[in-house]
Parts: structure tokens; C-alpha cells; sequence
């Protein structure tokens, strides 16, 4: 499985400019792998609560000024995921690549489709 270059471009596209808003901040001093890593698991719980309390049906239809919170939520993952990865020297993009790799193995179609078992109890 290949990452499209447009994808493993964006990624750097933001990193870069991720890099350059921390920059002109200062805040490089602040932005270290373990406080980049709570931020993240913040706002991934932020996340979370536009969903506590739906039912499934209610999270897949969420209003529209609720879908743009949440949307808004979400970058804020990605921008921090995308920071941390830049400090660590991780390649999102060839990670997600080597992980697609080891879940296809762990999940192969045969015994994986249609059902939500973790690989070591199929």
C-alpha cells in the first residue's frame, strides 16, 4: 500500500507550516515530545464529549454547527499529532503505510470481514 504523493506532501505542507507558527511564537521550548503528546490526548477528549451520550444513529447525523466543532476538534488532533511526529523525526506517512502493512496481515479479509474481533481472538 502507497501513500498518494498529494497526501505525503500535505502532511509535510503542514509540518512545515506548523514548525514556521511555533517558530515565530517561541514556543519550541514548550512544544517537547511529552507535552505535545497530553495536548494530544486533550483534544482528542474533546473530541469524545460531542459524542457522549448519542446514540449511534445521533453520531452519524450530527447537526451542522455540531459537525463543524467537531471538525474543528479534530484538526486540532491533527495538528498536534502532526507536531509531535515532526519532533520524534517519525514520517507520518510511511508509518501509516507500515501500519496498513501489519493490519492487513493481522486482519486478513478472509477471517476479518464483518466482524469487530481483535486479531489474536479471530
Amino acid at each position: 500500500m502507497t501513500t498518494p504523493p498529494a497526501a505525503a506532501d500535505a502532511l509535510i505542507e503542514l509540518r512545515d507550516a506548523l514548525r514556521h507558527f511555533a517558530a515565530e511564537r517561541e514556543w519550541d521550548v514548550f512544544h517537547t515530545p511529552k507535552n505535545l503528546a497530553m495536548a494530544l490526548a486533550g483534544e482528542a477528549g474533546e473530541v469524545i464529549e460531542h459524542f457522549q451520550w448519542l446514540s449511534a444513529e445521533q453520531s452519524a447525523a450530527l447537526p451542522p454547527d455540531t459537525r463543524e466543532a467537531v471538525a474543528l476538534e479534530l484538526a486540532d488532533v491533527l495538528l498536534y499529532l502532526v507536531r509531535l511526529a515532526d519532533k520524534l523525526d517519525v514520517d507520518l506517512a510511511e508509518a501509516a503505510r507500515r501500519k496498513m502493512e501489519i493490519n492487513a496481515r493481522r486482519y486478513p479479509v478472509e477471517l476479518a470481514r464483518g466482524r469487530a474481533l481483535k486479531y489474536h481472538q479471530l
